[in-house]
């Protein structure tokens, strides 16, 4: 009999796999953030500052203790993590390298005619010339390839020369060794990851089943889709003949139940689509929901790259909320604003903020804070959402925060 989790569970479920079940207030330590950071797979990276940076604000939604300074430190002395790409720029475990390396070997040759049609047959020679470089002068910023003063001209001109170089680290002979600011510096690849990681092969039959094994154990449940989608090292295809090879000590199915609003029956009035999905499951799905632990109560911004936002599709049909982050969008066209902050309460999604970190003000301003429809606006619920504030602007390094009265908006779906 296929086992069903209700929505409930599910939600309960993907906070937990993903790190937000942790309390938030204890002692995280260096160890611990790396356990954390292995358990979520990834940490994405983001250059918009409008609080503090993406990752950062990824990390201390799940642990308070959590400063910036930690991730520095894993990724520049440690070399704990290695940066290169999921879905997008991201810092990843050096245990996962292997991985990697095998995806930079299988994807050379497209990413060769990809360059090749971009930056013109001589991009090769300019790729070697920056490698023989960065042997002799070591790390490098694109910034360092600009041409200066007026002598002669080097072979490449500031944006060929940073194309080299991401090509270069695309591919697996650069990493990124460190960031000054969030501009990256490029270096050898062995330099940035620990040997046993570097040296360390793997079969692409190890490659799939690593992939695919890894991302349903952090998804707890999904798609072929949802498990290709995870790293973004293999297709769909991958992994739905992975799953096709896999017996029922490996992987389970299950019969998840999507969010419904109250009132609203199985089927939706607005598409007439069943709400529950049939998808597949990690084998210990039912021990892990039996055992879930009980979510913080405390209200948590969350970035818009954090890993329970991120697939917009899988977060509107687990917890009912249709999110879009407006960065790219025509200020007239913005229906909530440019960068605007979900909110988690337990295991719900309760509303969004636009709040932003003015260092010059020492202030956490917030500008609009929609609730959800159905959502109250108790004294209780202010006050976690205050508390909150407080928080973010101890990450963000501001003493303040500015809340005025009239930043509770009404909800435009309710209009």
């Amino acid at each position: 009999m296929t086992q069903l989790i209700p929505n409930q569970e599910a939600r309960r479920l993907i906070l937990h796999l993903q790190g937000l079940s942790q309390t938030p207030h204890r002692a995280l330590g260096m160890d611990g953030l790396k356990q954390l950071i292995v358990q979520m797979g990834f940490v994405q990276l983001d250059s918009i500052q409008w609080v503090e940076r993406a990752q950062h604000m990824i990390l201390y939604a799940r642990n308070q203790t959590y400063r910036p300074t930690h991730l520095k430190k894993l990724l520049e002395k440690e070399q704990f993590l290695f940066e290169n790409w999921t879905h997008d720029a991201s810092v990843i475990p050096s245990q996962f390298y292997p991985y990697w390396r095998h995806k930079f070997q299988r994807d050379k040759p497209e990413m060769e005619r990809r360059f090749s049609n971009w930056q013109g047959p001589g991009y090769r020679d300019r790729c070697d010339s920056l490698m023989e470089k960065i042997k002799a002068v070591g790390g490098l910023r694109s910034r360092d390839l600009a041409e200066t003063g007026s002598g002669p001209r080097e072979m490449w001109q500031w944006h060929d020369g940073k194309a080299a170089l991401e090509f270069l680290w695309r591919t697996g002979d650069l990493c990124i060794k460190q960031r000054e600011g969030f501009q990256k510096v490029y270096h050898l690849a062995a330099l940035g990851v620990p040997e046993p990681h570097f040296e360390t092969r793997v079969s692409h039959d190890e490659f799939v089943d690593w992939a695919c094994r890894t991302a349903l154990n952090r998804l707890g449940f999904g798609s072929a889709g949802d498990i290709a989608r995870f790293w973004d090292l293999i297709s769909i295809s991958e992994a739905n003949a992975w799953l096709e090879d896999q017996g029922s000590e490996n992987i389970s199915r299950v019969m998840v139940g999507g969010h419904r609003k109250r009132g609203v029956r199985k089927r939706s009035k607005k598409s007439d689509k069943i709400d529950d999905k049939e998808l597949y499951a990690r084998a210990d799905i039912a021990s892990v929901a039996t055992n879930l632990p009980d979510l913080p109560k405390r209200v948590r911004a969350l970035s818009p790259f954090d890993p329970v936002i991120r697939d917009r599709k899988r977060l509107a049909w687990l917890f009912g909320f249709d999110y879009r982050i407006e960065i790219y969008v025509p200020e007239a066209k913005r229906i909530w604003g440019y960068y605007v902050f979900p909110l988690l309460e337990g295991d719900r999604l309760i509303g969004r903020i636009d709040m932003r970190a003015h260092r010059k003000n020492d202030a956490l301003e917030v500008k609009a804070l929609w609730l959800e429809p159905g959502v109250r606006l108790s004294d209780a619920r202010r006050d976690r959402i205050g508390a909150e504030l407080v928080r973010q602007a101890r990450l963000a390094g501001v003493g303040n925060v500015t809340w005025p009265e009239d930043s509770f908006k009404a909800n435009p779906a309710e209009a």
